[in-house]
């Protein structure tokens, strides 16, 4: 194994210059569990300016981002490794970022770490293993569980409560019950914590292997409530009088739904469907209403939910990118209801692309998780008519480009033809060619300019 020989070459580079080099925290756990990945974390008594001296030369990059934490990073052969002093971090009770101050030895800076399955270090190059909280149990027994009194853990850094949640939702284990007291007891600490630093830990748990396990956790401690309370508030009340499918169960399903499809198509974890299936029902509450006969209806809970998501996510520090990917997935999740009763034209078709443009690979996925019914043949109806809508949409994509649709003039044939200049004209008459694009299909070149003179005469714009 190629992560060998390196790190047996960097620990000899340690000792000669006199101090201690140990693989450790999640990549020591990550080769317990044969996951060994081409990032590595080593932990040294050097500090930075001594890590410095013993990696030039030797490295093939070197990078400085982590050096007030105590970090320096090293390319070498293809790893990416991370060397960090002893570390004796903690948190003031106040402030949103950690203390940073250097440990002095190896069991000082395991027993700070988060859980005992990332307190496991191998020094190098001796390769001694050492375990000083009972890691490799814990390991062995899929347990979650910190090093110190959870209380302190927690106390130090309270983002370790999003971090035990996430790993649960990374390994599937379980977070034991002392733990899990602390997080019940302590969720009101998160508060101290930048919104970047909870995002970047949310994001993780939502692309795990078992999401739905880590939201579970989330909800049940409080822990959700201080930064995604809308996902708790999906427990709306359900009585004998006003029976609805349960909305929280509902969307963890279309959550899992939504992981099983794309392993089923090879896709990588995807944050933004995973997301949007989180979310895509989120508008419900604010917009349920209770009929005459007893139903229960949500009328445009979809408008509402890209709302709520936008101003959620905004709040989280996301990207504008992917909240506008997120946001538009969830206005578009219920476009397909009512395909089956036949009332969609070809044009309709066209939109529905159109309005999905790059999305639609994860719009088809979507729309699938969000069949949850335990009805069979209503289960199958849902799916055979989404089929017949993908073969649809394949069809008339092989006799026009829908990936592109853009009308059949451009804005230099429509300046020309109407004799103006760029500018509003300009951009009006484009956006008619497309909708007359999208309701009809191609036109040729003639039966295109005839529309762009009909349009324009009736504008009372006067066309050479």
């Amino acid at each position: 194994m190629r992560v060998s020989p390196v790190a047996d070459e960097l620990g000899r580079r340690f000792a000669a210059a006199g101090f201690e080099l140990h693989l450790v925290g999640g990549s020591v756990r990550d080769a317990l569990l044969g996951r060994l990945g081409d990032d590595l974390d080593f932990c040294t008594d050097a500090h930075p300016d001594d890590t410095l001296r013993v990696v030039t030369g030797w490295a093939e990059a070197i990078w400085e981002t982590g050096r007030e934490f105590g970090t320096i990073g090293v390319m070498r052969r293809g790893l990416r490794i991370e060397i960090t002093t002893f570390r004796a971090e903690s948190y003031d009770g106040v402030s949103r970022n950690p203390l940073v101050e250097y440990g002095t030895n190896l069991y000082d800076d395991l027993s700070r770490r988060d859980f005992t399955i990332n307190a496991m270090a191998v020094s190098l190059p001796g390769h001694e293993f050492t375990d000083p909280f009972g890691g490799v149990t814990d390991l062995a027994a899929k347990v979650i569980r910190t090093p110190d009194a959870p209380e302190r853990s927690f106390g130090d850094d309270p983002l370790r409560m999003l971090r035990a949640a996430r790993f649960a939702a990374q390994l599937r284990f379980a977070v034991e019950p002392a733990t899990l007291a602390a997080m019940n007891a302590m969720a009101p600490d998160l508060d101290r914590i930048t919104a970047e630093r909870v995002r970047d830990e949310f994001v993780k748990l939502l692309s795990g292997a078992d999401p739905v396990t880590g939201l579970r956790l989330l909800v049940d401690t409080g822990l959700a409530d201080r930064f995604l309370p809308e996902l708790a508030g999906l427990k709306l009340e359900i009585d004998e009088h006003a029976q609805h499918k349960d909305v929280y169960e509902h969307t963890l399903t279309v959550v899992a739904n939504a992981v099983r499809l794309e392993r089923a198509d090879g896709w990588p974890a995807d944050f933004v469907l995973r997301m949007a299936a989180l979310m895509h029902d989120i508008g419900k509450p604010a917009t349920k209403a209770v009929t005459g006969d007893g139903r229960v209806s949500f009328h445009h809970h979809e408008v509402v939910g890209a709302r709520l998501t936008r101003a959620r996510m905004k709040a989280m520090k996301f990207p504008k990118d992917v909240t506008g990917q997120v946001t538009h997935l969830v206005a578009l999740h219920l476009r397909f209801y009512g395909y089956g009763r036949g009332e969609w034209t070809d044009s309709a078709v066209r939109r529905y692309v159109a309005d999905a443009g790059e999305l639609l690979p994860r719009l088809h996925k979507l729309t699938r998780s969000d069949c949850t019914t335990r009805n069979r043949r209503k289960a199958a109806a849902l799916a055979a008519d989404y089929d017949a809508l993908e073969d649809r949409i394949s069809r008339i994509a092989a006799e026009e480009d829908l990936a592109r649709v853009r009308p059949d003039l451009d804005g230099n044939a429509i300046m020309e033809l109407l004799g103006v200049p760029p500018g509003p004209i300009v951009g009006r008459a484009w956006k008619h060619l497309k909708e007359l694009r999208l309701e009809h299909g191609p036109l040729d070149r003639d039966a295109a300019e005839a529309e762009l003179r009909r349009w324009a005469a009736a504008e009372g714009i006067t066309a050479d």
